[in-house]
């Protein structure tokens, strides 16, 4: 049998089998949008695609786990204005990961876990999780990949070269530099947000209260911070504790949506 773990590479006979073993598939959620002058548009994408099949090939070989092509378009409307991103209005994004989900149900699969790499997705893709549990008989999960890696990058020095995980700015650059260093243009300078010991960098992703001023995008030429000031090295550890963070929580749900399949009766 095919014992790769990307759907793309299975035929229909082997991906329902999987289904049929009670397989877990993951779908990763990217973006294709501006980042800055110096980063490419595929960051995102290339971000979570990068981690969660790295992820994938770290899980336990016993669990039946599949990764599909990557999303690659999200809800960038905010980028529209800076040119080179294709967004997709908030309602398309939803109907479309819902539509997935469905279809992956259709080939036997209950087991749905949606992987994110863009912050404008968050809230879609989590509402996606939800409906598709509520509407079909199925078990679901939603993460951003630095979410669920979030307990171990706080305790590294990241937050203080600027936002966690911030729009193209030092940790981002940081990560796509440890996959593809020819993706980063060298010469980028500093934006216009506040200095490193601001506490809206330290705290963005942990604010009791959303809050979107009108036009404060464009005020930052498109990035957050100085996407030059993480070392390599760290940048590369980030990275590394990612994968190990979103293996994790793969295996975490795999784990528990089985054990509650088997109370009630089924795969």
């Amino acid at each position: 049998m095919n014992m790769s773990r990307l759907f793309a590479e299975h035929n229909r006979e082997s991906i329902k089998q999987i289904a049929a073993e009670g397989g877990l598939v993951i779908v990763p959620i990217g973006a294709i949008e501006q980042h800055g002058p110096h980063l490419a548009v595929w960051a995102d994408t290339l971000q979570v695609e990068t981690i969660t099949r790295a992820a994938s090939l770290r899980v336990n070989s016993s669990f039946p786990i599949l990764v599909t092509p990557t999303m690659p378009f999200g809800s960038s409307d905010h980028h529209l204005p800076f040119g080179g991103t294709i967004s997709l209005d908030t309602k398309v994004l939803l109907d479309v990961l819902m539509n997935i989900g469905r279809s992956l149900t259709r080939s036997g699969f209950r087991k749905i876990m949606f992987v994110n790499g863009h912050g404008g997705n968050h809230e879609i893709f989590q509402l996606a999780a939800r409906d598709l549990a509520l509407q079909l008989d199925v078990h679901t999960a939603a993460a951003s990949w630095w979410s669920v890696a979030w307990s171990r990058i706080k305790e590294t020095s990241a937050f203080d070269y600027g936002r966690v995980p911030g729009h193209a700015g030092a940790f981002e650059s940081a990560i796509v530099k440890a996959i593809h260093p020819h993706l980063l243009e060298p010469n980028a300078t500093p934006s216009l947000w506040p200095d490193k010991d601001s506490p809206t960098k330290r705290d963005s992703w942990l604010a009791p209260m959303r809050v979107e001023l009108a036009g404060s995008w464009q005020k930052t030429n498109g990035y957050g911070d100085n996407p030059g000031a993480i070392p390599d090295e760290l940048g590369k550890e980030l990275l590394e504790m990612s994968i190990d963070a979103v293996r994790e929580a793969i295996e975490s749900f795999y784990l528990s949506a089985t054990a509650e399949e088997k109370e009630n009766g089924r795969k």
